[in-house]
């Protein structure tokens, strides 16, 4: 019996945490386990500021980058009494990749060096947990996913090569025979031996990868959450934990934001059949969520999605032209190309709007390259999604908040808010 079983960076944040993984493994002894890990806590967000202090070729990188590395040396020392111990060389030496691209000019292409920086949060992490999982007697092999999840050059949303990646993958089960298997998320490979990331929150999307590839009875992604909540409790009040959620209501919630599932995560288990299960890392005797073809879903309460740095884009022709099909296409082929993701939309006869995640870089090219149009936006905004609404849920929770675009369907209410 094969199970992968994926730890967020919430996980692996200290120590600590550490420990709990290493616990939570004893307690399977049986059956063979696949481990996938992100970066330690928020690693990731320190390495895309050092990413940008390196582009912008200030002298700030340095500092950053140390702390980035006395974090996870302070990790290291509440790990490991002997610092002999040969693991403080490896992550030296993994960190050695980022000494070597900071002396050098930034690459032209930001998304190709973000991703050579950005990547090494996973390579490290995975490191440091398959060091101590060995030693304190969990036999652990270390694998470097880039040599499994084969991408294109799509830097910062690498497109997986299914085939050659499955072929890869299906080539471990014999190694999970008498041992474990750790390994990093959110990371692939190109055929030129350059690294590429998934899309941020792109480790689900590889446990989910490598599950498909394995056949594995199930995913487990363990979180500093119950399972999957009906919003998210840093921001709202009273929420609840679903307890089953079919493959289909989980794709929606994911598409539209919801941070505990990452999009992409469900379509390779919903192919191959695979229950995903979410549970805490915390209080692991909890049921947790199960997500898997069943159809049945508790609506008695809504799905409340909220996301943050939103910016709201009209586009309308200066000759007063119909945003026909024609028109659309062209603008569609504009945003895939920029790699820009539409949240909402609206259309009417003269203009267009489309609510995306706001990306500054990426933002400022677009525009230019849509200048054939009039266009107007607006930065700083919230886009609010509320699945199985009720109209006493819309006017709880857009109450006092001023409403630049609304779209309602028989399921969905969606708001963009200032």
């Amino acid at each position: 019996m094969i199970k992968v079983f994926k730890f967020g960076g919430a996980s692996v944040k200290d120590a600590e945490g550490v420990k709990i993984l290493a616990s939570i493994l004893s307690s399977y002894q049986e059956g063979q386990i696949l481990i996938v890990v992100s970066a330690m806590g928020k690693t990731t967000n320190s390495l895309e500021d050092l990413a940008d202090l390196y582009a912008k070729q200030n002298p700030d990188a340095h500092q950053a980058f140390q702390e980035i590395k006395q974090y996870h040396y302070n990790i290291l020392n509440g790990l490991f009494d002997d610092p002999q111990n040969p693991v403080f060389d490896d992550i030296e030496n993994a960190f050695i990749e980022i000494d070597w691209i900071l002396e050098e000019e930034p690459h032209p292409d930001y998304d190709f060096n973000y991703d050579q920086i950005v990547s090494i949060g996973e390579l490290v992490s995975s490191k440091i947990v398959g060091a101590y999982l060995n030693s304190i007697g969990l036999k652990t092999k270390w694998i470097d996913a880039r040599g499994f999840i084969h991408t294109d050059n799509s830097y910062r949303e690498g497109r997986i090569d299914q085939v050659k990646t499955a072929a890869s993958i299906q080539s471990l089960s014999e190694t999970l025979v008498d041992q474990f298997i750790i390994t990093q998320g959110f990371i692939g490979g190109t055929s030129e031996n350059f690294t590429t990331t998934l899309g941020r929150e792109g480790s689900d999307y590889s446990a989910a990868i490598f599950a498909s590839g394995l056949k594995a009875d199930s995913l487990t992604i363990w979180k500093d959450v119950p399972g999957v909540l009906n919003a998210d409790p840093k921001v709202f009040g009273d929420t609840k934990v679903y307890s089953h959620i079919p493959y289909v209501e989980a794709l929606e919630m994911a598409y539209y934001g919801a941070s505990v599932i990452h999009p992409k995560t469900i379509k390779p288990l919903q192919n191959a059949g695979i229950p995903l299960f979410v549970k805490s890392f915390t209080h692991t005797g909890d049921p947790g969520t199960r997500i898997d073809s069943e159809s049945t879903f508790d609506k008695s309460f809504p799905a409340i999605i909220l996301k943050k740095e939103q910016v709201l884009l009209s586009l309308r022709s200066p000759d007063l032209s119909f945003i026909d099909e024609s028109v659309l296409g062209s603008i569609f082929s504009t945003l895939a190309l920029a790699s820009i993701k539409i949240n909402m939309m609206q259309v009417s006869a003269l203009s267009l709007s489309i609510c995306t995640d706001y990306n500054e870089a990426k933002f400022s090219r677009l525009l230019k390259q849509l200048s054939a149009f009039e266009i107007k936006y607006n930065t700083g905004l919230e886009l609010l999604t509320i699945r199985h609404y009720t109209r006493p849920d819309i006017e709880k929770l857009v109450s006092g908040r001023k409403v630049l675009l609304e779209q309602l369907s028989r399921n969905t209410a969606q708001f963009v808010l200032k």
